[in-house]
């Protein structure tokens, strides 16, 4: 799955477009924790075009409900789905330019009131619409530039603002979230699971500063793209218009009472006699690595519940992760910026290949490594200062437990 999303970012495809449902959910993890999570904020969708914004029309219709104080939603340049998925003006397919109205182009919708515009007795999109054409105490007008995140005229917006609650282009999801940490604001955002590993992500992650949010249902992430010709088959629904993605989900720095829930474990040895694991039921002992002081837990629910030292687990462990039972101490990335850092480096290292080719091993010193006691019939590894062959693991979050069980 992770080449789809690398090919879409690669083609700087970042048209993704989040289900109104799964905004919905999301939010009201929020609220479940602090009713009033929302109340009296000003709320900024950065890119989100008005006309074809869930997130605008999630905020819009229950800008009563949370207590909005204000809803600001800007986007970039025109989009292929520009005025045709919520209709937000009318069955026309395209918004006929009239005097006095913006061109379609890079807009700012600020709502400042929304109500039963019309008086027909219930309170709708229509409402919003006919409410913004009237400027009634809202603002619509086009931006001046093609609303980029970074330019002047929306970083004004930006410090205007409380909470950002948007889906970001995952290409420049290190910049857009390095400019919501510069401006101290919370936020609520979409991104790429792979980011937890990225050097300017995960320190964030490990000083408590953001956390992954409350999840997409069972995992799965649906968004409706424009450019669906580019997905293998499984990925894309022609009947419903959607992509799956299962590596992807929401990043925040808002608190919800899924992330304080504590992960039912077992014991080490309960572990090694009764895991649904085959990689671990059977086994005399948890790995360790070779090149970092700990052991390796391929999987979070097997995470021993008494063990004091130092765990690698998934990155996909965030997803159950509680501050209140575990410390996270560091990523096996090899990084020198990081915390925690490998203790050797391989010298002249070297990959084997099926074929019995060699090439380079750098992966050995940007990986966690386990040393084999014998030749495996896959890939392994060799180098120069290691006891025998290697085999390279996936990137591990390095935790401990707060209090291990005694």
């Amino acid at each position: 799955m992770a080449k789809y999303l690398t090919s879409a970012k690669n083609a700087k495809n970042d048209e993704f477009y989040t289900r109104y449902e799964d905004i919905s959910k999301e939010v009201e993890a929020y609220l479940d924790f602090d009713p009033d999570a929302f109340k009296g904020k000003v709320v900024y969708c950065n890119c989100d075009d008005p006309f074809e914004s869930n997130f605008f029309r999630y905020f819009a219709l229950n800008f009563k409900k949370l207590g909005l104080k204000q809803l600001i939603t800007t986007s970039y340049k025109p989009s292929p789905v520009a005025n045709t998925q919520l209709g937000l003006f009318g069955d026309d397919k395209t918004v006929a330019t009239s005097k006095g109205r913006p061109k379609v182009t890079a807009n700012k919708f600020i709502i400042n009131e929304v109500s039963d515009f019309d008086e027909d007795g219930s309170f709708n999109l229509q409402d919003v619409a006919e409410q913004l054409k009237a400027n009634k105490n809202n603002e619509w007008s086009p931006l001046e530039g093609e609303g980029d995140f970074r330019s002047p005229e929306c970083v004004d917006l930006l410090k205007q603002s409380d909470i950002v609650v948007t889906n970001p282009p995952f290409s420049l999801f290190r910049e857009y979230v390095k400019q919501l940490v510069d401006h101290k604001k919370k936020f609520v955002i979409i991104g790429n699971m792979n980011a937890i590993t990225y050097k300017e992500i995960f320190p964030l992650i490990e000083d408590d500063k953001m956390w992954l949010g409350n999840g997409f249902h069972a995992g799965n992430a649906y968004f409706f793209t424009p450019n669906a010709r580019e997905y293998a088959s499984g990925v894309y629904d022609e009947k419903t218009g959607l992509v799956k993605f299962r590596n992807v989900c929401w990043f925040t720095n808002m608190d919800h009472g899924r992330r304080h829930q504590p992960l039912p474990l077992m014991t080490m040895s309960d572990n090694l006699k009764y895991s649904k694991h085959k990689e671990i039921k059977g086994k005399k002992a948890y790995e360790k690595y070779d090149n970092y002081d700990a052991i390796e837990v391929p999987f979070t629910d097997s995470i021993p519940d008494d063990y004091d030292g130092v765990m690698g687990v998934p990155i996909s462990f965030l997803d159950k992760y509680s501050p209140e039972q575990f410390e996270i101490v560091g990523l096996t990335s090899g990084r020198d910026e990081f915390k925690v850092g490998p203790s050797k480096k391989y010298q002249n290292p070297q990959q084997h290949n099926k074929d019995g080719s060699l090439t380079n091993g750098s992966k050995t010193n940007t990986r966690a490594t386990i040393l084999l006691d014998k030749v495996p019939d896959g890939i392994y590894y060799t180098a120069d200062n290691a006891d025998g062959p290697l085999m390279i693991v996936y990137a591990r979050i390095l935790i401990k437990h707060r209090k291990a069980k005694k």
